[in-house]
């Protein structure tokens, strides 16, 4: 029997369940979230281990590229303030003609000109070191 007063489907729409649109819309944004946050965590630990299982090679090369990735972050309700990262690559092309481009610190990336040869050393994806035809070792 029904009492007054009451739907029989609950929400008035037949799915009363125990879940709102709402509470279920709120567990899937928060497992998108959490699952984003382990494929990059999976992608990170699996790059470094690959790196860390690459032969360290030193080869003649010359810089052909560098460039700048700048990201800002603004705190969330202001126009001003937040922070910026600002990540640096260098394109070295090798004797064979194949071309890599790897992400430097800052120091490294400044030292660095277009047109400089002299010898890459590279684990993997992960910069070591360039040291310039002629150049003492740093």
């Amino acid at each position: 029997m029904l009492e007054r007063g009451k739907t029989v489907l609950g929400y008035g729409f037949g799915f009363d369940l125990g879940f709102s649109a709402f509470g279920i819309l709120f567990v899937l944004v928060f497992l998108m979230i959490v699952g984003i946050f382990f494929v990059i965590l999976i992608r990170g630990v699996s790059t470094w281990n690959k790196n860390n299982h690459s032969p360290r090679l030193t080869v003649p090369a010359e810089v052909v590229a560098k460039r700048v990735n700048v990201t800002h972050h603004h705190h969330a309700g202001h126009s001003h303030g937040g922070y910026h990262t600002t990540r640096y690559y260098v394109t070295f092309q090798v004797e064979s003609g194949d071309r890599m481009e790897l992400f430097l610190s800052g120091s490294e990336y400044g030292l660095l000109v277009e047109g400089d040869r002299g010898q890459l050393a590279f684990q993997g994806t992960r910069f070591l070191s360039f040291n310039r035809n002629g150049d003492e070792v740093r």
